[in-house]
């Protein structure tokens, strides 16, 4: 045999089996929904936290590989653990709902349940959503870009809930925008009795965490990196947006701070997955 029908042969091969990876990873890699649950140590939490049950949901991104069925499927999910408390860390769509997508998607998100509160944070593409605040409210979720929740369970110490919106837009800065929260932490003597015993900060961009004291809390929880929607084994994630360059897998330990990166439910960038299925994660936190 030639040479050159040799090549030819070997191209051919080689173009075959990237068009099975692609239609793999479109078609397959892109579907199904894992679990991801992690138990949550804590010195000193009182026994009234003991159990806590946290979901979080990030990057659903409605419309491209998620629509009604699997959103379904989610809320199926999420409502068998009989959760806490329901987070959401943005992006629920790429680039916009239409006002059907939105009635639909607000209505299976309003099925979901959580026995303390459901909260959800802006993501890069929820930027321009005109009707995310609609969307959230109407499914029961608590709007906390820039804010923090209190609560409190028995009149026991309160552990406190923060979110910060997306920091790849907009002209306010992080510094800025976390300033409420840090003023709330700092606010406390070492021996106040109202202190909070633990304390978790929704954060879109990993990145970001770098630029805020993030020491002021316990746990902070991700999403955006989608974890890399294209992994190989022993090289990990091929590709991850900005924002998310330098943390990206699923765990890292920054002092004393767990930082939480979701993989996502949904897709961007032709709506592919490999060796990286759609999740969300399921958080136990209990007593040391």
């Amino acid at each position: 045999m030639k040479t050159w029908i040799k090549i030819l042969i070997g191209f051919l091969i080689f173009i075959g089996i990237i068009g099975i990876v692609f239609l793999y990873a479109l078609f397959i890699g892109s579907k199904g929904l894992k679990v991801k649950e992690y138990k949550l140590e804590v010195n000193n939490l009182p026994e009234e936290y003991h159990g806590l049950k946290l979901i979080h949901i990030s990057d659903i991104h409605y419309g491209e590989t998620i629509n009604k069925k699997e959103l379904q499927t989610l809320k199926n999910k999420v409502n068998e653990l009989k959760p806490d408390i329901i987070v959401f860390t943005g992006d629920i769509s790429s680039s916009g709902l239409t006002n059907e997508q939105i009635e639909e998607a607000s209505k299976i998100m309003n099925e979901m349940h959580a026995t303390i509160g459901k909260y959800a944070i802006k993501g890069n593409h929820d930027y321009d959503f005109k009707k995310w605040e609609l969307l959230f409210d109407n499914s029961g979720f608590k709007n906390l870009n820039d804010t923090y929740e209190v609560i409190y369970l028995n009149k026991s110490k309160p552990i406190v809930l923060s979110g910060i919106s997306t920091n790849l837009y907009g002209t306010k800065n992080i510094k800025d925008k976390i300033e409420p929260i840090m003023n709330y932490l700092n606010g406390f003597n070492e021996d106040s009795i109202n202190k909070p015993v633990y304390s978790i900060l929704l954060l879109h961009e990993p990145d970001f965490i770098e630029e805020i004291d993030y020491n002021k809390f316990n746990l902070v929880l991700s999403g955006h990196s989608h974890n890399g929607q294209v992994r190989l084994p022993f090289i990990g994630a091929l590709y991850t947006p900005i924002g998310s360059k330098k943390y990206y897998d699923e765990y890292y330990k920054i002092n004393n701070t767990d930082l939480y990166i979701s993989s996502g439910v949904g897709t961007t960038i032709l709506g592919v997955r490999l060796f990286n299925r759609p999740s969300f994660n399921f958080y136990r936190i209990t007593t040391k």
